[in-house]
């Protein structure tokens, strides 16, 4: 039997009913309550539970979700697990229900959205801030919380699911540090006329090449020394670009520091780009008459890569 509750206040935009059944999906217990907040928690996570097709777990604020200002009420929420494993654009619709034990009477408070809540890349959990008033909560009147134990629960169900088409999620670093490479060519002279790669170099989670062509490449070929960054794709997730301040110095060995030779650029490396650089970075007959950049046949060559944001698909 369920029947409307008349005397408590349903979060905005829900309703609130009374239940004899149990939930059929999930329900959790919590003994000693009041521990929650006396040992500074302020979340607790459930287990995992299936229902749908799909993954999920609750999550509670015992004294309200204190980022969304929530005051004097329990917030609870239906968050999905696993998402990361779903297709790209995937969304499911879904009504859920949360259950709260009324222990004095055996029956459940129930409470549900007024409309199907959509899941999706950017929106992993739907609930409620203000779930039950904590006043009505600790009240043993109304049963939910006795001998300092509580018991929740949930159900979902699947109502659609469809694709959302493509999308991106750009996340710019706050504070991005600068990591250098520096690579060490012996025997410059000799090289031939190939392409070079240093070996692999890490910026945070990304892999990058410095790319040498001594006698250059495109419009620099035969008349310049061309010089690229190269993003190691190997490391890259599929769909993902990354954004980069990058410095390549041709460093002088002999003199200043200051006298370096250096291009500076900014770029979104990705797949189909994964390459960015000069290829007239520096006339050959320049670099071969001035013997503090290749010094003693040694040629020595500095990255500086800022990594400035990522972009992943969802």
């Amino acid at each position: 039997m369920t029947e409307v509750v008349s005397d408590i206040s349903p979060p905005p935009g829900a309703v609130a009913t009374v239940s004899d059944a149990p939930p059929i999906h999930y329900m959790f217990k919590i003994e000693s309550f009041s521990s929650l907040g006396k040992n500074a928690v302020e979340t607790y996570e459930s287990g995992v539970f299936e229902a749908g097709g799909y993954k999920w777990k609750l999550v509670l604020y015992p004294n309200g979700n204190k980022s969304n200002n929530v005051k004097d009420h329990i917030s609870l929420y239906l968050a999905m697990v696993d998402a990361s494993s779903l297709p790209r654009g995937w969304e499911v619709n879904v009504i859920f229900r949360l259950f709260l034990l009324d222990q004095n009477k055996d029956s459940y408070l129930v409470i549900q959205a007024g409309k199907e809540r959509r899941f999706h890349g950017l929106k992993l959990e739907c609930g409620f801030d203000q779930f039950i008033k904590l006043s009505t909560f600790n009240d043993a009147r109304y049963g939910f919380l006795l001998d300092d134990t509580c018991v929740l629960g949930a159900e979902v169900f699947v109502c659609g699911e469809r694709s959302r088409g493509k999308g991106e999620v750009l996340s710019m670093t706050k504070d991005p540090t600068a990591s250098k490479y520096t690579w060490k060519i012996v025997n410059f002279s000799k090289l031939d006329e190939e392409r070079q790669e240093s070996q692999i170099f890490s910026t945070g989670d990304h892999q990058w090449k410095i790319v040498l062509y001594p006698k250059g490449r495109d419009l620099g070929m035969g008349t310049h020394l061309s010089i690229y960054l190269a993003l190691d794709l190997a490391t890259l997730p599929a769909g993902c670009r990354v954004y980069a301040d990058y410095t390549l110095s041709l460093v002088d060995q002999v003199y200043d520091r200051r006298k370096d030779r250096y291009g500076k650029a900014k770029y979104w490396f990705a797949a189909s780009s994964s390459e960015r650089g000069w290829s007239k970075y520096i006339p050959l007959g320049f670099y071969q008459s001035h013997d503090h950049l290749v010094a003693k046949d040694i040629c020595i060559i500095e990255a500086e890569v800022i990594v400035l944001g990522i972009g992943s698909p969802f």
